[in-house]
């Protein structure tokens, strides 16, 4: 047999043994990472990733629930949504629908835990920005007659970090139900419309010990200035 015979042999045998194998499946590209610098929107709640917890000025706030999706989703689950977990530590979700459900069955008095605290990142821009927080409890289901709004819940921008603070016993609807009810599930509707991305960072129920920290009284107003005496008449 000449030398090209043999080559064509073992060309032939290679592509025998390639169909017998089964395709290599398709893994889906993770989203891209955002450019530009991270930042992180100041406030008064913080994670302190070193005792692994929030903190409220500083202070340590006791959770009843937390998540912290390191390599999970932690039982949450959405309607459309991409989500998996990020790398290193969050939940990353790419948004195509609003909703994005704890597990159920928290079994959380709303009493104890007015708080709920959310640390997300925008790692896409989106046009729909909501972050009303829904919830259900054994009386009633996720209703509009019942949610929560952050305070300063301005959209974060790409690469921009924030912690979303809800105070569940001021919710912008439904009060005082939260703090009255046990809670079964909370959702998170984080925008209205498909297309934007954000990783979610440890999500918290938790106390309030320090309520005056999160509504500060106004300032008071500046004394007004002494009036000045009228001049003297010739």
């Amino acid at each position: 047999m000449t030398r090209l015979s043999w080559i064509g042999l073992g060309a032939a045998t290679l592509l025998l043994a390639a169909c017998g194998r089964p395709a290599d499946k398709q893994v889906e590209a993770p989203p891209p990472a955002p450019s530009g610098p991270a930042v992180e929107r100041a406030g008064p709640v913080a994670w302190n990733a070193a005792t692994g917890g929030f903190e409220l000025n500083g202070k340590p706030l006791k959770a009843v629930k937390l998540w912290t999706f390191e390599g999970s989703t932690d039982g949450f689950t959405a309607v459309g949504s991409k989500i998996a977990p990020a790398a290193g530590q969050g939940l990353s979700v790419q948004i195509a629908d609003p909703t994005l459900r704890s597990p159920k069955g928290l079994n959380a008095p709303g009493a104890q835990c007015p708080l709920v605290i959310v640390r997300l990142t925008r790692t896409a821009a989106g046009d729909a920005w909501d972050a009303a927080l829904y919830y259900s409890t054994a009386t009633h289901g996720e209703s509009i007659s019942y949610l929560g709004k952050p305070l300063a819940g301005a959209t974060p921008a790409v690469n921009e970090t924030v912690t979303l603070v809800y105070d569940m016993s001021r919710q912008a609807i439904g009060a005082p139900d939260w703090t009255q009810s046990t809670i079964d599930q909370i959702r998170l509707a984080i925008e209205d419309k498909p297309g934007g991305a954000f990783v979610i960072r440890p999500v918290a129920s938790a106390d309030n010990p320090d309520p005056a920290s999160l509504f500060p009284a106004p300032a008071a107003p500046p004394a007004p200035a002494p009036a000045s005496p009228a001049p003297a008449k010739p």
